[in-house]
């Protein structure tokens, strides 16, 4: 038994040493496969010479690139700030009625062009012209009542004047009566009728004086038209006038229509916004930069800008007009809140305003809201950060006619209604009525 084992162990043992020379065997053969292939592509392999080359041109291509991007920035790169958030800004002028009317007209639409000036919207006058009849009407009862107080000056003057000469007849015949009472030719009797027809003109020319220093205060150093009577209603003229007036509304600024919203029969009241008007020749360009970007920029500073409509072959030419006095998450409806303990840190942008060239504005004219490419160079960075005092404005003089017009009204109703007065030379008029001096020189009369 023993026996039989020991042959088992024998016969197992010299079969793995079989297998195992087989497997060198096996390897041995692939070794050399893998040698005689290496041999046989060993003269299409790359030389150590030529891949040596092409590592330094590598470095040196790199090392090129390097040195170009280094002079770039040293001369360029560091002196230019770019950014994309830019857009065109500009003033909507809002047209908004004074007055509560009806529209009755609309004489603009949006894309159109209108000139300062120009009726854009017309209300229903009907009420106002009725309001500003009765006040004219007003005016020229006033007129005619305060002519007549100067008239009366002249009345009351020749009243006294009549008075003191009643007092001075009945003075001397006093004095007669009294110079022949001795002699009994004049009775106790008539000297009483004497000495009461003196006392009663003592006080009629007292009663005559008094009238005269009334109306010479109602009408002592003023004219027909700065009487405060003529002023007060002359005031509900103008009102009235300008309630009239105020029915069409005239284009505050030259411009084109935008977002017109007023309807023909539309009930409007004072402040309704109606349309807007874009004057596109002051339109400007509000870059947002990065504030990192900001360090070397400086008011004044040369611009050049690209607008998308255009494309890059039409650039614009501006300056850095201002910056503005926070970013735009601070004046945001509802401003970030950092102190958080999820806080993310954001870098943060800020608005920069840019004064555009207006003969490039005007020959290729841009719209509110397009989109800007910015180059900002800043090689003179000797400027400030912060804007001067301020020497913008703007203003509109459409309005200012009213006024003129209101005055010029005024004034004919006043010369209509005292034309009476003036006919019979007892009203001082300011600025018409005139006197001559001992020379014979006609002298205005105050």
């Amino acid at each position: 038994m023993s026996e039989t084992i020991a042959s088992d162990r024998e016969t197992a043992g010299q079969t793995s040493e079989k297998s195992s020379e087989k497997s060198s065997e096996k390897s041995s053969d692939k070794t050399s496969g893998v040698e005689a292939a290496s041999v046989a592509t060993g003269p299409a392999a790359t030389p150590p010479g030529r891949r040596r080359l092409l590592l330094v041109l590598l470095g040196v291509a790199v090392m090129a690139a390097g040195a170009a991007w280094g002079a770039y920035y040293a001369t360029y790169g560091r002196y230019h700030e770019t950014t994309d958030d830019a857009y065109v800004s500009g003033n909507l002028v809002q047209l908004t009625p004074q007055v509560t009317g009806t529209v009755v007209a609309v004489h603009a639409d949006d894309t159109q062009i209108v000139r300062a000036g120009d009726p854009v919207v017309t209300l229903d006058p009907a009420d106002s012209r009725i309001a500003l009849a009765n006040a004219e009407a007003a005016l020229g009862q006033t007129v005619r009542r305060v002519s007549g107080l100067y008239v009366n000056n002249n009345f009351y003057a020749a009243n006294v004047a009549q008075r003191e000469s009643d007092l001075k007849r009945a003075q001397d015949d006093l004095q007669r009566r009294e110079a022949v009472a001795n002699t009994g030719a004049v009775s106790a009797e008539d000297i009483a009728h004497a000495r009461d027809a003196v006392s009663a003109a003592q006080a009629a020319l007292d009663a005559a004086r008094q009238q005269a220093e009334a109306n010479h205060a109602l009408t002592d150093r003023t004219t027909i038209e700065n009487h405060p009577d003529v002023q007060a209603a002359a005031s509900k003229v103008r009102d009235a006038y300008l309630a009239y007036a105020r029915n069409t509304l005239p284009a505050p600024v030259t411009g084109y229509v935008a977002q017109r919203s007023v309807q023909v029969g539309q009930r409007v009241s004072p402040g309704t916004p109606l349309m807007a008007i874009v004057p596109l020749d002051g339109v400007w360009v509000d870059a947002n930069f990065k504030e990192v970007q900001l360090r070397h920029m400086r008011i004044g500073q040369p611009v050049t800008l690209t607008a998308d409509v255009y494309g890059s072959s039409v650039k614009y030419h501006g300056r850095i007009e201002g910056f503005s006095a926070g970013t735009g998450s601070a004046f945001a409806t509802l401003p970030a809140q950092n102190a958080t303990g999820n806080w993310i840190k954001v870098v943060q942008r800020l608005p920069v305003r840019i004064r555009l060239d207006q003969h490039e504005l005007e020959a290729h004219p841009l719209r509110i809201g397009l989109s800007m490419l910015v180059d900002a160079d800043t090689h003179d960075d000797s400027g400030t950060q912060l804007g001067a005092a301020n020497k913008t404005s703007y203003r509109t003089d459409v309005f200012a006619q009213y006024g003129a017009q209101a005055e010029a009204e005024i004034a004919k109703v006043i010369e209509q209604n005292e034309m009476a007065s003036r006919a019979i030379g007892a009203a001082p008029v300011a600025k018409r009525a005139a006197s001559r001096d001992r020379t014979g020189r006609t002298v205005a009369a105050g």
